[in-house]
């Protein structure tokens, strides 16, 4: 994956980033001696690390899946101690608050060893905090062998998410795919077969304009909102052809045709009310409760419809729909595991703590709590892995089958890049749930954005 880094950045930014994270630390390209790489810990060599995680600053599944994860890790490493925390800050997504939560503590000086970042922060988190290069901490080969390691490797695709300009960053670690989620006692009363769920967006407008007459809201698309980011709204784009910024990342392309067909199809299944006008949170929660036929969202929220279904409704799972004569390219979300420490002791334990995170056993656990992707996928055939799980629980398999034809989520350029980011997804927004024009809309947004971007 060949990915460009910017020219230029705020030299203020990149000198705070580089200070409190004490520069990139050691360097260990391919002619270099493994004394360079950061030392293994002595058995009886006490660390201390803290652990920034914005799934375990969500209550349930999330938190009580991380403790018993960290627990674990403690059992097998115990000269290690690992103090999680959630990202400071008042947002209802505490994913929103980790960028912030970080540059704050980077300027008290006392910045987490090792943290949870979204992918649409890598080119931020690599170019301003200050990400360590993990293949010259630890040496190519045990970065390589952590995804190739064990019974199960990482899934080809994914193993490369966090890589920039030859060097790998972080090791992703949890996300999903658009899955089209839907409620298959809906689709009966509405005179709909449930064995055969819609395969492309006409056939969603169908569908969801028969159950919006049983009085149910036909289907909410959560990638149409600004609060779910713009992860699966890339996908949608890529899937009609398009992309929200050129390849070469020096041009804004989400007012191009494509990217507007997108916010003009959410705009007419609300207007025609086959698509009730939600926030993210409303959107989802009123599907777990069975007021809404079909989804678009992200497996992290599949344990919200699995409990609202239970007892109550048929709940089933499909592939991300397609444009008409168009291949689906679904696009991830969530976030990869990077070392922010400069103390070589805190980076081996942080490298530690990334490779049980990321481990079979530690998939096993997150899946099966939380239902975000096993990216080493051959435990959904393992007897002594997920095969048992997956087969009574089959709502991972069209998630687990887009990864052969996934592509990344792209992270916006430059320092500015929340802007560039939040005002694109502004604008879709206001086109889909308040009638807005949505190539002037997004037009402007565009032109908006342009000026945000990194000088060439």
């Amino acid at each position: 994956m060949k990915r460009t880094v910017p020219v230029l950045g705020l030299v203020f930014a990149a000198v705070l980033a580089l200070s409190a994270c004490g520069g990139l630390g050691p360097t260990a390209s391919d002619g270099d001696a493994q004394t360079s790489l950061v030392p293994e810990l002595a058995p009886d060599q006490k660390v201390s690390i803290v652990f920034e995680s914005y799934n375990y600053g969500l209550a349930g599944a999330w938190t009580d899946t991380f403790d018993k994860l960290l627990g674990e890790f403690r059992t097998k490493h115990p000269n290690i101690e690992v103090t999680a925390q959630k990202p400071q800050g008042n947002s209802p997504n505490p994913a929103t608050d980790t960028i912030s939560s970080i540059q704050n503590q980077m300027v008290a000086g006392t910045p987490p060893d090792v943290a949870q970042l979204g992918f649409s922060d890598l080119d931020f988190t690599i170019n301003q905090l200050g990400a360590k290069p993990l293949d010259s901490l630890v040496g190519k080969d045990a970065v390589a062998a952590n995804f190739d390691g064990g019974k199960h490797p990482y899934a080809p695709r994914a193993r490369t998410l966090a890589d920039w300009d030859g060097h790998t960053y972080g090791v992703p670690f949890v996300f999903s795919t658009p899955v089209l989620y839907f409620n298959a006692s809906l689709f009966t009363e509405a005179g709909l077969d449930p064995a055969k769920p819609p395969a492309t967006w006409d056939e969603v407008g169908t569908a969801a304009a028969a159950i919006a007459e049983t009085g149910k809201g036909g289907i909410y698309i959560d990638c149409l909102t600004k609060t779910a980011k713009d992860w699966c709204f890339q996908s949608l784009v890529r899937s009609n052809g398009g992309r929200v910024i050129s390849e070469d990342r020096r041009n804004l392309t989400f007012a191009d045709t494509p990217a507007v067909e997108v916010a003009a199809l959410g705009q007419r299944l609300v207007e025609s009310g086959s698509m009730p006008r939600l926030q993210q949170k409303q959107g989802y929660e009123a599907f777990g409760r069975g007021e809404i036929g079909m989804i678009l969202e992200t497996s992290a929220v599949q344990g919200t419809f699995v409990s609202g279904a239970k007892d109550k409704w048929d709940l089933r799972a499909a592939p991300m729909p397609a444009f008409a004569g168009k291949p689906v390219v679904p696009t991830n979300s969530g976030a990869s595991l990077h070392i922010l420490s400069n103390d070589p002791a805190k980076q081996r334990a942080s490298w530690e703590l990334i490779k049980f995170l990321t481990s079979e056993g530690a998939y096993t656990t997150i899946s099966q709590g939380i239902g975000y992707l096993p990216l080493r996928t051959g435990l959904m055939n393992d007897p002594a892995g997920l095969q048992g799980w997956a087969a009574k629980n089959p709502l991972l398999a069209p998630n687990v089958a887009q990864l052969a034809s996934m592509e990344p989520w792209i992270s916006m350029p430059g320092n500015n890049y929340l802007q560039i980011r939040d005002g694109m997804m502004d604008a879709v927004e206001a086109a889909v749930f308040q009638n807005k024009d949505p190539k002037s809309t997004l037009g402007a947004a565009r032109d908006q954005g342009a000026q945000l971007m990194p000088q060439q």
